[in-house]
């Protein structure tokens, strides 16, 4: 059966974990229930308490995946870009989906009907598999966050999202952030002012902010910084503070 997605469609439902290694003629039954649909910034995807009759995989742009306080304020839960899906397994329980979900960024989605997918699931064993393997690494994901909100320095969370925009390989780059700063904030459990301050932290180590634009002097140089212990990252060390982050960002990573 042939895939009614274009080829790009494809690759980027090939990235997401929940379909990874599966064989072209499953991977055609499952997107051929699938709906490619384009959304603006600041659309809702839905409520929390709605129907989880349907599952997204992200194509391109950012989607927030978000709760509100009783005063109005929203707690972010998720944020997710390209060949990344969500809200698939809220579609297990039938309580509806927990969280709201809205467009961070003009995005580009392909909407899964649960009714399909879980139709075509109970006929694959191996998509099942896939399933119990994506919602794993979903907990994982979770707990390396929990770990970064409570072990980490709010310099050292910003460090890391920036690396994982980065090439992976050593030496210089660009890149620009990939939506708003307020949004990428709440991401990492700071508020707006915290970031200013974190990214002005992160000149030691080679990192300049343009606007939206990004300069790192040393990929390398600053993923060991993000994974270094906040003590050690505050431990006095001989010479100008510029070069006592860089020996620490220097160290061999743990």
């Amino acid at each position: 059966m042939k895939s009614p997605l274009s080829p790009e469609a494809l690759q980027a439902v090939r990235q997401v974990p929940l379909f990874a290694g599966l064989e072209n003629q499953t991977l055609a039954l499952l997107t051929d229930g699938a709906l490619e649909r384009r959304y603006r910034r600041g659309t809702l995807l839905f409520s929390k308490g709605e129907p989880a009759d349907r599952f997204y995989v992200v194509l391109s742009g950012w989607i927030k995946l978000f709760r509100e306080s009783p005063d109005g304020n929203e707690c972010m839960v998720g944020l997710f870009t390209r060949g990344e899906s969500f809200a698939e397994a809220a579609m297990f329980d039938r309580l509806g989906f927990p969280v709201n979900a809205a467009v961070a960024e003009d995005a580009r989605l392909l909407l899964f009907p649960a009714e399909h997918f879980l139709t075509t699931l109970e006929r694959n064993h191996g998509l099942a598999l896939n399933m119990l393997a994506n919602l794993s690494g979903m907990l994982r994901s979770l707990v390396r966050q929990l770990d970064q909100l409570t072990l980490q320095s709010t310099y050292q969370r910003l460090a890391a999202f920036i690396v994982s925009l980065c090439p992976d390989e050593d030496g210089p780059a660009s890149v620009c952030l990939p939506c708003d700063k307020l949004l990428i904030a709440g991401r990492l459990g700071m508020k707006p002012e915290s970031f200013s301050r974190a990214m002005a932290r992160l000149r030691d180590v080679g990192v300049s902010c343009e606007r939206n634009c990004v300069h790192v002097e040393d990929i390398a140089a600053l993923r060991c910084f993000a994974n270094t212990a906040e003590e050690e990252a505050r431990s006095p060390l001989p010479g100008t503070a510029r070069e006592a982050t860089r020996r620490i960002a220097q160290r061999p990573c743990r």
